[in-house]
């Protein structure tokens, strides 16, 4: 069976809302319904939306970390007190950008993203996105008796690359990696630390049939994917490692001697 992804045209919503009841509603829109075995991919936006997780940038009040944030990284004041209350670590950063980590989710700015949003207001990333997702999976469950995945996509720059792509920031009733190792490669040589990235694979196949502009489908369906349902609660450690044991930061916190 070929995979197929069926993005959903929704309704743009400016307060909080029941994302689930507005997933029905967005469904008998589109006069799609869902399978057994789908995964159900949804914009983190979205979801930030249905949280209430958006802040007016003029009711912020800066702190002296947050102007020294802003004028060390050329960022408005209160962006940088925003970023500075949504993470747990700054690692440095250039002009306009502050690379970030929370919850072992590294992205710049903290994720703060204002694309989406009326003038003078900024989306956050949502609150518990695992227990968000997995909430989202048992309701479906318990409407329509189906067993499908859900994920929360973001979309994301990768290093040294141009353009975004997407990331899963969290997920439910799927498995999120698929453990390739002491299989072998086309000759024959066993793989040693191969991890494929399911969750991030299929969010990123969805995000760019979603879109990044005013496509207003913050929803996607994903059908025969292959990949690996499950009813067992997914925990944020097995689809993120600590900055401290990824390549890229260790690799670039470590310059040649020369």
């Amino acid at each position: 069976m070929q995979l197929t992804v069926f993005p959903l045209l929704a309704e743009r919503m400016d307060s909080k809302f029941d994302v689930f009841e507005t997933l029905l509603k967005t469904l008998e829109n589109n006069n799609e319904s869902l399978q057994d075995g789908d995964v159900l991919v949804i914009s983190t936006k979205y979801i930030s939306n249905s949280q209430g997780r958006i802040v007016d940038l003029e009711k912020i009040i800066t702190s002296e970390e947050g102007n020294k944030v802003s004028k060390e990284y050329q960022l408005k004041p209160e962006i940088a007190e925003i970023i500075i209350r949504e993470s747990d670590k700054i690692f440095g950063g250039i002009g306009g950008f502050v690379i970030t980590s929370a919850d072992n989710i590294m992205a710049p700015n903290a994720g703060i993203d204002k694309s989406n949003a009326k003038k003078g207001l900024a989306i956050l990333y949502p609150t518990n996105p695992y227990q968000t997702a997995e909430e989202i999976r048992r309701k479906i469950f318990l409407k329509f008796f189906i067993h499908v995945g859900v994920i929360l996509v973001d979309s994301r720059l990768m290093p040294a690359r141009i353009g975004t792509s997407g990331v899963a920031i969290s997920c439910a009733g799927i498995e999120p990696v698929l453990d390739m190792r002491a299989k072998k490669d086309l000759d024959g040589n066993p793989l040693k630390v191969t991890f494929q990235a399911v969750v991030d694979n299929l969010a990123t196949i969805a995000n760019h049939k979603m879109g990044e502009g005013a496509e207003s489908k913050p929803f996607a369906i994903v059908r025969n994917s292959e990949a690996v349902l499950t009813d067992r609660k997914i925990s944020p450690s097995e689809m993120a490692i600590s900055p401290d044991q990824c390549v890229y930061v260790r690799g670039l916190s470590n310059p040649p001697k020369v």
